[in-house]
């Protein structure tokens, strides 16, 4: 049997629907915290099982009878490396054999990625657990950008940013679902690391160029400093910790942090990933 943690979460939902038609429905367990939000999932025959990753003892009943462990990266900046300690000690005592992780693009200690040390640290405990362990390296969600370029850079033709000149490889989170999903369902990927990071990466000039040609009208990019994006967002009463969390991302983008390519998402899926044209013609094209 197969576990997927966090899924309700838009990354979790989005695995299990793939794997539903490659693994019968009852071989699946979906962990959540409350089963009154996977209740359609219930309804398709996936087992639905309570658990916290903040309950090892939950943790460790959920996991009974798997064989693999899909642990999707937690949101809790501040305490997460011990929730995904307690997965990981969880899936072992539980008698999983293998889980697999979401990280992200080039992990780092250093990263201005405030989420960036967690995943090197959970890396890091995941292969001393003596358990056989896949690391999905995931790059940055296409889904994000909308968020990124706001409702007004298409009224204002500007389009602001911290980025720098910095370049991302971007990734449709239906796409990372999938090729997740094709993992899980086939054997082999023992301890192996997968950059899920497909060519091109854009800067902020490129995804402004794109904005034009889609939108079909101006759109020029304007950099600014991360002061000034931390500026802006207060004024606009963002919660302080979204705001530090943008400020680091957008540093990280700049310093070409997740300007990395490779084939791997490709060939897991059998098809060209969605790219940026794509994506941005679906949201914003005329």
């Amino acid at each position: 049997m197969i576990a997927i943690t966090g899924a309700t979460g838009h990354l979790g939902r989005a695995t299990l629907n793939a794997l539903s038609s490659k693994v019968p429905a009852n071989q699946l367990i979906a962990l959540v915290r409350d089963p009154q939000k996977a209740t359609d999932l219930s309804a398709q025959g996936v087992q639905v099982r309570q658990g916290d990753y903040n309950d090892p003892a939950a943790l460790q009943a959920a996991f009974q009878g798997a064989e693999k462990v899909l642990l999707i990266s937690g949101d809790d900046l501040e305490n997460r490396l011990q929730q995904h300690k307690n997965v990981i000690d969880a899936a072992k005592e539980a008698g999983v054999r293998h889980v697999l992780y979401t990280s992200v693009t080039n992990p780092s200690a250093d990263s201005h990625f405030g989420a960036s040390p967690s995943h090197v640290a959970t890396e890091a405990y995941l292969k001393e657990s003596s358990l056989t362990y896949t690391m999905l390296r995931n790059t940055l969600y296409l889904d994000i950008l909308p968020m990124m370029i706001g409702d007004n850079a298409l009224p204002s033709g500007q389009l602001y940013a911290a980025a720098g000149d910095g370049k991302v490889s971007y990734a449709l989170r239906q796409d990372l679902a999938e090729a997740t999903a094709a993992i899980l369902a086939t054997p082999g990927h023992d301890n192996q690391t997968y950059d899920l990071a497909p060519a091109p990466a854009y800067s902020f000039q490129d995804i402004a160029a794109t904005l034009r040609e889609v939108a079909g009208q101006p759109v020029q990019y304007v950099p600014i400093s991360p002061e000034a994006l931390a500026a802006g967002m207060r004024e606009h009463h963002v919660p302080e910790p979204v705001v530090t969390m943008m400020v680091g991302l957008s540093k990280a983008m700049a310093a070409d942090e997740f300007n990395l390519s490779s084939p791997t998402l490709e060939e897991l899926l059998g098809r060209r990933p969605t790219d940026l044209k794509t994506f941005l013609a679906g949201v914003y094209g005329k």
